[in-house]
């Protein structure tokens, strides 16, 4: 308070007003980059845009269509298609991420300083990869001629190569070719680049939680899944929902790697939301109107999302 109070003599303003005029520099910058941009794809989703409308000399002005975009949208088969490629990605790869990371922080907790740190710095190091690097390099290992996959499967015995995957030759298999196989090599990318955000995530929380609960918990009998659900889980729930919120928003705006994996915007059976509007704003002839509708369309369907997950959050906080 009379830090407050000593700041408001300064600056001469009410007390009141003294936090809302520290935070105004930070929410200037957020406003410049990102309501603004913000702003432009919405007002741009109810305009025709093309290359008339943004040459540098002599521009068109915009056509204003008003929900023209939105209904081309939702009569489109490709919105459908999109839509369901972005949800049941972005479901599986969020799982799967959050298992992952959790089994490798909790593995990291178990192990010593030296090697925690060891462990941490490799795990970083494909973090921390470009989205570009990483689609470059799985699709290396994918290649259907010169791919270290490929060449893996076919040490496999014949008999459990068929047993497992029903097939026994795996010489040009084309990964890339098939929407299926292609999104599994996408959610492999995806998973292998995030679970590292995740483990040191929850590593961190682990770090918080008093060591007495764990042995008090031995003492009882406790087995280590028990441990878990009675012990680890409740207290790093913020933690997990945190990143939940987080790795939703990543997994469905995923686009570099899908757009490189997939050679383009050939295979429109791929296409995901954010791939589509790529497609429909800078292809031949671009339709950059109907791109940012899509756009604003995506960022809709994750806002509610967001706004869904973090209210039952606070309600389950608010009933505690």
């Amino acid at each position: 308070m009379r830090r407050h109070k000593t700041q408001a003599r300064r600056t001469g303003l009410p007390d009141w007003l003294v936090p809302y005029a520290l935070l105004l520099p930070g929410l200037l910058v957020i406003a410049a980059l990102l309501l603004y941009p913000l702003y432009q794809m919405v007002d741009m989703s109810f305009h025709q845009v093309g290359l008339r409308q943004i040459r540098a000399i002599n521009p068109s002005p915009a056509e204003f269509v008003g929900l023209d975009n939105y209904s081309s949208i939702l009569d489109s088969d490709l919105f459908w298609t999109s839509l369901r490629n972005t949800v049941i990605f972005a479901v599986v790869t969020v799982a799967l991420t959050l298992i992952l990371g959790t089994l490798v922080g909790l593995l990291l907790n178990k192990l010593g300083p030296k090697m925690s740190t060891f462990v941490v710095v490799g795990i970083m190091a494909a973090w921390a990869t470009p989205p570009t690097a990483q689609a470059v390099v799985w699709k290396w290992l994918f290649d259907s001629d010169a791919g270290v996959v490929n060449w893996a499967l076919n040490l496999l015995p014949d008999w459990l190569s068929s047993l497992v995957f029903g097939r026994s030759d795996w010489s040009g298999q084309p990964w890339f070719n098939d929407t299926i196989t292609l999104y599994l090599v996408l959610i492999i990318a995806v998973v292998w680049a995030s679970f590292p955000f995740i483990a040191v995530s929850v590593l961190a929380g682990l770090k918080s939680i008093p060591s007495e609960l764990y042995e008090a918990a031995r003492m009882d009998g406790a087995t280590g899944v028990g441990t878990f659900r009675k012990i680890t889980f409740p207290l790093l729930k913020p933690v997990f929902s945190v990143l939940v919120v987080l790795s939703t928003i990543w997994d469905f705006k995923v686009f570099t790697q899908l757009y490189l994996l997939a050679g383009g915007t050939v295979n429109r059976d791929a296409f995901n939301l954010s791939l589509w509007s790529y497609a429909e704003a800078f292809s031949s002839p671009p339709k950059m109107g109907l791109g940012a509708a899509i756009a604003v369309v995506l960022t809709a369907i994750l806002l509610v999302i967001t706004f869904v997950y973090v209210r039952n959050i606070v309600k389950t906080e608010d009933v505690r």
